[in-house]
């Protein structure tokens, strides 16, 4: 039987073109590893950060390529934020639902602001968590659109 995941669920509940990869058993942790496990280009995969402002409190979440860091300053701006932090662990599962290595765009317990990084742009699809440890998912900008809204923007150095 074929595992599904939540994400998977609601792509296909929307329409939305997606393939689905599974890296577990490879041993990959980080997102770059992961990459490999698949072996995909590390610029196509991302990983999906959740940050908080500490003055308003509102969530705001982040996809990146996996082989780079989070600009908290380019982030902020593109929220229209004077400054943004990233969530801490203990608080990811409680306001987004997923766990640490889990955490999908897709899905969240409530719709958050979502921002990718503008490099996406440069790729057919994108490959990002499926939601759970050890699941990915591939799709186009045009049907993560079908979904989720976001915009892209500058996010890392």
């Amino acid at each position: 039987m074929e595992t599904k995941t939540n994400v998977m669920r609601i792509l296909e509940a929307h329409k939305a073109a997606y393939k689905s990869y599974s890296y577990i058993g490879t041993g990959a942790l980080s997102g770059a590893e992961v990459a490999a496990a698949l072996g995909q280009n590390p610029k196509q995969v991302f990983k999906t950060l959740v940050t908080i402002c500490s003055k308003n409190k509102h969530y705001h979440v982040f996809m990146i390529p996996v082989e780079k860091e989070l600009d908290l300053k380019k982030a902020a701006a593109a929220v229209g934020e004077k400054n943004v932090e990233m969530i801490k662990s203990k608080d990811l599962l409680p306001t987004t639902g997923y766990v640490h290595g889990g955490c999908s765009p897709i899905g969240m317990k409530k719709p958050f602001p979502v921002m990718i990084d503008e490099t996406a742009q440069n790729f057919e699809t994108i490959i990002f968590s499926g939601g759970k440890i050890g699941w990915q998912v591939e799709t186009s900008l045009s049907d993560l659109q079908k979904v989720i809204n976001f915009q892209l923007a500058a996010l890392t150095e």
